[in-house]
């Protein structure tokens, strides 16, 4: 259990002012049994004439943001802040939870549980030579029996022991062949290998969005000051298990879950455009600060000393 608190400020500035098209933020996770979310505020500068709030196609937490026509501005500062309580799994939960009949990979999905996995189970992108099925396949065991969790945390740490991490501002995702080709990569881009690894299997996985945070045990990680990325896969009896190949983490350890997705294009935590000409774009300033611990947070203005001799 850790109680975090996680700071996430984007800053668009213009070289003249511009009008705002609509924004769209997934920034605010859902309250489930592994997170408790005390507390979601967005800053938002210039103020927005309309925010409104919706569910997505994946039931993930979206803010629409518009502002007034004809509004210019020279920048444009957004600023999410959340206090969270996080129950990671562990390695440990998946085991225990796993349906006896699909330890041993492959297996079937259940009748009943195939047609709504159907469409996490598609191959996003063509593999003509199927380097990524080669690559996935190294990790069933040959001439025994492989058991499916140890072969997804074996994949997972193989990322991360093979692969050399790249932090890149740049939109969009490599794909998982040039992510193999080249040896290196960044989050989202080992995610999508991981994902398109195991669909190639015939597995069902999702792409996740959030933030990385570090109890202070073991190496730093890898993907901090910034939005995280990281897949999950659906083992029956087990549920959706995440997996982050960047660090290779199991179950939810040190992630904090903001949203998933059937590709990494669904899961922008901040998108939207200016009304403008193209040498307006000045800069995109990203910052994420995350806190652990159980102090409480600082409030905006202390409080001032009682006065001399009174009780406080």
């Amino acid at each position: 259990m850790a109680r975090v608190r996680i700071r996430h400020t984007t800053r668009y500035d213009y070289n003249a002012p511009v009008g705002l098209a609509q924004h769209r933020l997934m920034v605010r996770p859902r309250d489930s049994h592994d997170l408790r979310l005390h507390d979601a505020t967005l800053s938002i500068s210039p103020a927005p004439a309309a925010t409104r709030w919706a569910h997505d196609v994946f039931g993930n937490s979206v803010c629409l943001l518009d502002w007034a026509e004809g509004e210019r501005t020279d920048h444009l500062e957004i600023v999410s802040t959340l206090d969270l309580t996080h129950y990671p799994a562990g390695p440990a939960l998946p085991r225990a939870t796993l349906d006896p009949s699909v330890e041993i990979f492959p297996f079937s999905y259940a009748a009943e549980e195939a047609p709504d996995l159907e469409h996490f189970r598609v191959r996003l992108l063509s593999d003509p030579a199927r380097r990524v099925d080669a690559w996935a396949r190294r990790f069933l065991a040959q001439g025994g029996q492989t058991r499916t969790l140890p072969m997804l945390e074996a994949m997972t740490r193989a990322i991360r022991d093979e692969f050399a991490y790249e932090g890149r501002d740049a939109e969009g995702t490599n794909s998982p062949v040039a992510t193999i080709e080249t040896g290196r990569g960044a989050c989202r881009d080992f995610t999508l290998l991981m994902m398109e690894a195991a669909r190639s299997l015939g597995l069902a996985a999702r792409f996740v969005t959030g933030y990385l945070y570090d109890a202070g045990s073991g190496p730093g990680m890898v993907g901090g000051g910034a939005t995280h990325a990281w897949c999950s896969v659906y083992v029956p009896g087990a549920g959706w298990v995440e997996y982050d190949p960047t660090n290779g983490l199991v179950a939810g350890e040190n992630l904090i879950r903001v949203g998933s997705t059937r590709t990494p294009e669904q899961a922008v935590p901040v998108g939207g455009g200016y009304i403008g000409k193209a040498e307006d774009f000045a800069g995109l300033h990203v910052d994420v600060t995350v806190r652990v611990g159980d102090d409480p947070a600082p409030a905006t203005r202390p409080e001032p000393p009682p006065p001399p001799g009174n009780p406080a």
